[in-house]
């Protein structure tokens, strides 16, 4: 495993991270024990840094989390967690007010709720779960994360960009107000690259990276028939409805022609793309069993991204947001 730095905070995390949304059941049926015994092979591999969020199954995800930590004997893993806002606003809603998302008394009673389903004293890292552009002038949510992190409750603040807007990261990324951002970046969402990671760096603001996968497409396993094996209402199968499945399966296909005389797989193409941006910190991948943990685990490997593919890759940008 190799490690990065994590912004200007001092932390060296592992540039694979552990993402724990699949624990709170919401991509289909999990076994916690099954879940707990995932995560402890990924930190004995190496992983030292987990990513996951309050409404990541009403909070079972921190729970489940917090109990592989209990049971964990070895050096230090490092949990970044998740606060959603008072209300959600629209996703086609460009430019939604930041003041009044996060008011003290529903930050205050996150932390305390997180805090007693992660069983820590405090938080490592915590993370607004949308973020507003807005948010660069109505700091009352910032008053309330130093003040948290004066009495000890947390340690790092971070902010999450809303899915398929890296532009509104750019502002607070050039200010440094934070000590991370979380943001969607993978062969089909290549925009952060051109304006949200320079300005990071250019502040020394670490990046978190998610959808490295593209929620599953670019693991490069999916067959005609996946869509139907999956379970109804669950995450995906609303994701990737309609129209919408034959499409990226398309594209997928043509992907993996393309960095075929390079890559074993599509997905270590995916991972590794990602990991050529020295910006980002850790790349966050979901992890279910042993199989994942190896499988993720061998991409973090330093070598070098090929120039001559990363040219060719730039046609296949393909921003879209299927979570609406």
């Amino acid at each position: 495993m190799h490690y990065r730095s994590f912004g200007r905070t001092g932390w060296n995390v592992s540039e694979i991270s552990f993402g724990a949304w699949q624990l709170g059941g919401q991509w289909g049926a999990v076994d916690d024990e099954e879940s707990i015994a995932t995560l402890l092979e990924s930190y004995e591999a190496g992983i030292n840094f987990v990513d996951t969020a309050q409404m990541y199954g009403v909070g079972h995800s921190e729970e489940v989390v917090g109990e592989s930590l209990r049971r964990w004997q070895g050096d230090k893993v490092y949990v970044a967690t998740k606060i959603q806002p008072t209300v959600w606003p629209s996703a086609d809603e460009d430019d939604p007010t930041m003041r009044g998302r996060y008011p003290e008394w529903h930050l205050r009673q996150g932390v305390d709720a997180a805090l007693q389903r992660l069983g820590v004293e405090r938080l490592d890292l915590l993370q607004l779960h949308g973020w507003f552009r807005s948010g660069v002038d109505e700091l009352d949510w910032l008053e309330t994360l130093n003040a948290l992190r004066v009495e000890g409750k947390v340690d790092k603040i971070g902010v999450s960009i809303r899915d398929y807007r890296p532009d509104e990261g750019v502002d607070i990324a050039e200010l440094g107000l934070i000590d991370s951002i979380q943001v969607i970046y993978n062969l089909f969402e290549q925009r952060p690259r051109d304006e949200l990671f320079p300005a990071g760096a250019r502040s020394k603001t670490a990046f978190i990276d998610r959808v490295a996968f593209d929620s599953g497409s670019l693991g490069g396993l999916w067959t005609p028939e996946t869509y139907d094996q999956w379970e109804d209402g669950s995450q995906q199968k609303e994701m990737f409805r309609g129209e919408r499945f034959t499409e990226t399966l398309e594209r997928v296909e043509a992907l993996k022609k393309l960095v075929a005389p390079f890559y074993s797989s599509l997905a270590e193409a995916a991972i590794k793309y990602v990991l050529s941006s020295p910006e980002v910190s850790t790349v966050i991948a979901g992890m279910s069993n042993s199989r994942n943990v190896q499988r993720n685990v061998s991409y973090s490997d330093g070598e070098p991204f090929p120039q001559e593919l990363l040219d060719q890759l730039a046609e296949h940008n393909w921003p879209r947001n299927y979570y609406k």
